[in-house]
């Protein structure tokens, strides 16, 4: 396990790539209308023509969900919220794409839509939510990074993302904030058949245990693990999947530490038959990571995968993104495992070392009060409002003065806030997100402290405790140990 920063990330960047961070920042800002030069004025786009006029697209009716998704209540919360001045969305216009350019996910089209149809300050409002307790700097790295640092592309991409988040899946205010308890309430006591069957379709995901984080690889990143032939086309409905798929990278990201950026996956396929291949939540979780979560993949390993995937593969590839594929690795017995996974922390069910078998714990009544707790809230959510403008004004001196002799104590500002948002972020969140099962299972501590191996910690805890009371235990009954006195009658009280 390395505790080295890879390049192109906070802390490790060469001044061509900190250059573009600061020009992706300046777009940032004026797509999100913050205020950020000395004067008061707003930079000019890098632009060099305008596209045809994109028009205001009609609202799209929301799905059925047992979790708020037809539309936000005004009292509902978002994690951060900043505020910024109101007016006409800002115009930020791209450069012509390059002849041969292929948009895949169509995000130019969906970058000018959302620039349409959402207001700059509640773009603003879903970048500060998303960072939660990331480097705010880390973030648009990541969509750098993917974009192979092209500026424009990049904030296409951002902004895309922003909008997927906070309109089509609402993954803070719905997914995260309700979580598994929601779920479980919907499935109880729903009367609408549709919320009961969602909830019960994405808890029954949880409890077999479809999908699931435990443990880290090598390098420390965290493991999540797909049973693969868990799943069985038509047993949940299709917006329960795309739920419990979000959730579980979401959950993923809050057991990220620096400099752990990117997580591994690994499809067991044991067992695995045509019955559980379905194409289509495998086309959503690839549009996941290439498109709303860049550069999260570490690596990704398909483990005894039978004859017959070979065909599937073949379709599979040629969907992913060739960066992506290039991360994937069949392993098909625990060598080949162990060159990524250490066999001690490898559960025994793929023939590893590890005593350890996943149970789901349902949730806990009460675990979650402290979302009814709006008046705190609101109170801690207006106070890493002032951190968030805190950072804005840093960064757009960062922008205003990048050499010189105040370049040295802006970047060092911008640091100490940014542990301060990391650090802040902890205190808010539970009254943001409902507990999840690895904060029940302690994996996920209070302050974001993580524990990968809670068991085995206690374990080797009692095990100390054991050695140490037997070593007392030794000392009072050995004879030498223990010097003769000789008592005299002066010696009694």
């Amino acid at each position: 396990m390395s505790g080295e920063i890879a390049p192109g990330r906070p802390g490790n960047l060469t001044p061509e790539q900190e250059e573009k961070l600061r020009r992706l920042w300046q777009l940032v800002f004026q797509v999100c209308g913050v205020s950020q030069l000395e004067n008061g004025a707003t930079p000019a786009t890098t632009a060099a023509a305008a596209p045809a006029p994109v028009e205001k697209p009609s609202p799209k009716k929301g799905r059925m969900s047992i979790f708020s998704r037809r539309g936000r209540k005004e009292s509902d919360p978002v994690e951060s919220t900043p505020s910024a001045p109101a007016g006409p969305p800002p115009s930020v216009v791209l450069s012509p794409p390059k002849e041969g350019e292929h948009d895949k996910y169509g995000q130019t089209q969906h970058f000018y839509d959302t620039l349409a149809s959402m207001t700059p300050e509640s773009i603003r409002a879903t970048i500060w939510s998303m960072v939660k307790h990331d480097h705010p700097d880390a973030l648009l790295l990541r969509f750098l990074r993917a974009r192979k640092w092209d500026v424009e592309k990049a904030l296409v991409m951002m902004i895309s993302t922003m909008a997927w988040r906070a309109n089509e899946m609402k993954v803070d205010e719905d997914i995260m904030r309700n979580g598994d308890a929601a779920a479980a309430e919907a499935e109880k006591n729903a009367t609408d058949p549709a919320q009961k069957r969602l909830g019960h379709d994405f808890l029954q995901q949880a409890r077999i245990g479809k999908s699931f984080i435990h443990g880290v690889d090598k390098t420390g990143r965290p493991v999540c693990y797909v049973r693969c032939r868990l799943h069985k086309q038509g047993e949940q409905v299709e917006e329960s999947l795309e739920r419990y798929t979000v959730y579980v990278i979401e959950t993923c990201r809050y057991l990220l530490q620096p400099p752990v950026d990117t997580a591994t996956i690994v499809f067991d396929m044991t067992g695995f038959s045509l019955a559980n291949m379905d194409y289509t939540p495998v086309k959503f979780m690839i549009k996941c990571f290439e498109a709303n979560y860049p550069e999260s993949l570490g690596a990704v390993l398909v483990h005894k995968a039978p004859w017959v995937f070979q065909g599937i593969w073949k379709v599979i590839r040629g969907w992913l993104d060739p960066v992506v594929a290039n991360k994937v690795h069949f392993t098909n017995n625990v060598k080949e495992m162990e060159e990524f996974i250490a066999v001690k922390q490898l559960p025994k069910e793929l023939e590893g070392e590890e005593d350890w078998e996943y149970k789901f714990i349902e949730p806990v009544p009460g675990e979650n009060d402290r979302l009814k707790d709006t008046a705190t809230r609101d109170r801690l959510l207006a106070a890493r409002d002032m951190l968030v403008k805190e950072f804005e004004d840093a960064t757009a001196q960062w922008i205003q003065h990048p050499e010189g002799e105040k370049a040295a104590e802006i970047k060092a500002r911008r640091a100490s806030l940014a542990t301060q948002l990391r650090e802040d972020y902890w205190g808010v969140d539970p009254y943001l997100r409902a507990r999840s099962l690895y904060d029940r299972t302690g994996v996920l501590l209070a302050g974001g402290k993580i524990d990968f191996y809670p068991k085995a910690a206690a374990q080797e805890t009692e095990k100390t405790v054991a050695e140490l009371t037997n070593g007392v235990a030794a000392v009072k009954i050995a004879p030498a140990a223990v010097p003769a006195v000789e008592t005299s009658p002066d010696d009694l009280d």
